[in-house]
C-alpha cells in the first residue's frame, strides 16, 4: 500500500526550491544596480549578515576560529561572484562557480583524506571539459558583460573559493556537533565580505533609489531569506533531492538575465553549462539510483 505524501516534507521541498529561486536572481539583480562591483559586494553582504543573524538564531552562536576560517572562503566567493557578474554574463558567472565539485574532488584527498574513486575521476574530467568550453572562441563585450574574459577568470576563481568553503563546512561538521556552525560560518562570511570589500567600495556616491532597492533585495531576499528558507527546508528532505532542487539556481540564473537584460550567453557557454549541470546531477546521484537508471 502506497503511503500518502507527507505534507511537512512537501512544504520543506517548497522551501528548498524557494531558496534556489531566490539565489538564482543574483546575476540579474547585480547587473540591475549601477554601482560598481566592490560597492555591490560590500553592501549586499553587510545587509545579508544582519538578515541572517535575525532570521537564523543559530547563526548568532559563538564564532570559533574554525568558523572564521571557513567564513573567509565564503567571503571570497561572495566577492568574486559579484565582480564576475559585473564583467561577464550571469550564465558564465554561475556555471563557472558551479565547477566547485571539480576542486572538491582534487582537494578531498589532501584536506579531507578522501580517496578519489573511478566514477568521480570520470565526472571530474567532465566538469573540466565543461569549464574549458567557456573559454572557447571570443565572447564580445556588451553593456551587461563589459570584459567577458576577466569575468570568466573571476568566475573560475569563485568556483575554487566555493569548493574551499564546502570542504570547510564538511570539516566543521566533523570537528563539532553544533548544527548551527554552518549558519554561523555563512553569517561570518558575509560580514567578512562586507568589511573586505568596503575599502574598495568607498566613496559610495551617485546611487539612485533603484540602486538602493536592488541592494536591499540582494542582501535581504537573495541571500538572507533564501538562506533561512534553505536551513528550514533541508531538515526533512533527502540530500539528493536537495541537491536537485538547488540546481534551479544555475538553470534559472541566466533565464532572469535574459528576460530582464536581454543577455545571451554564447553557444559554447550554454554547452559548458549543460555539461556542468549534467555532471553535477550524476555526481550527486546515489549509486542505487544510477543502477536503476541503467536498467
Amino acid at each position: 500500500m502506497t503511503m500518502p505524501p507527507d505534507p511537512a516534507v512537501a512544504h520543506d521541498r517548497f522551501m528548498v526550491l524557494a531558496a534556489a529561486v531566490l539565489f538564482s536572481t543574483g546575476g540579474a539583480a547585480v547587473k540591475a544596480c549601477s554601482l560598481g562591483g566592490w560597492q555591490v559586494a560590500s553592501l549586499r553582504s553587510g545587509i545579508a549578515a544582519l538578515a541572517i543573524c535575525l532570521l537564523v538564531p543559530a547563526a548568532r552562536r559563538a564564532w570559533t576560529w574554525r568558523i572564521w576560517l571557513v567564513g573567509s572562503a565564503y567571503a571570497a566567493t561572495m566577492i568574486l561572484y559579484v565582480l564576475a557578474n559585473k564583467l561577464t554574463t550571469a550564465a558564465n558567472a554561475i556555471f563557472l562557480q558551479s565547477t566547485a565539485p571539480l576542486y572538491i574532488l582534487l582537494l578531498g584527498p589532501w584536506l579531507l583524506r578522501e580517496r578519489i574513486q573511478l566514477r568521480q575521476l570520470v565526472l571530474m574530467m567532465a566538469l573540466a571539459v565543461g569549464m574549458m568550453l567557456f573559454f572557447v572562441g571570443r565572447q564580445p563585450a556588451s553593456a551587461t558583460a563589459t570584459d567577458p574574459l576577466s569575468g570568466n577568470l573571476l568566475g573560475t576563481a569563485a568556483g575554487l573559493s566555493w569548493a574551499l568553503c564546502i570542504v570547510g563546512l564538511r570539516w566543521l561538521g566533523r570537528a563539532t556537533e553544533d548544527t548551527g556552525a554552518t549558519s554561523a560560518a555563512v553569517c561570518c562570511g558575509n560580514l567578512l565580505a562586507s568589511g573586505a570589500a568596503l575599502p574598495m567600495a568607498l566613496p559610495i556616491a551617485g546611487a539612485t533609489t533603484t540602486d538602493w532597492a536592488v541592494i536591499a533585495f540582494l542582501g535581504l531576499f537573495q541571500i538572507g531569506f533564501a538562506y533561512a528558507f534553505l536551513v528550514r527546508g533541508v531538515r526533512r528532505v533527502p540530500a539528493f533531492e536537495v541537491s536537485l532542487l538547488l540546481l534551479a539556481e544555475p538553470v534559472l540564473n541566466p533565464v532572469w538575465a535574459w528576460l530582464i537584460h536581454g543577455e545571451r550567453p554564447t553557444p559554447w557557454a550554454l554547452l559548458g553549462g549543460v555539461v556542468i549541470i549534467t555532471a553535477t546531477v550524476v555526481m550527486a546521484m546515489p549509486r542505487r539510483g544510477m543502477r536503476r537508471l541503467a536498467g
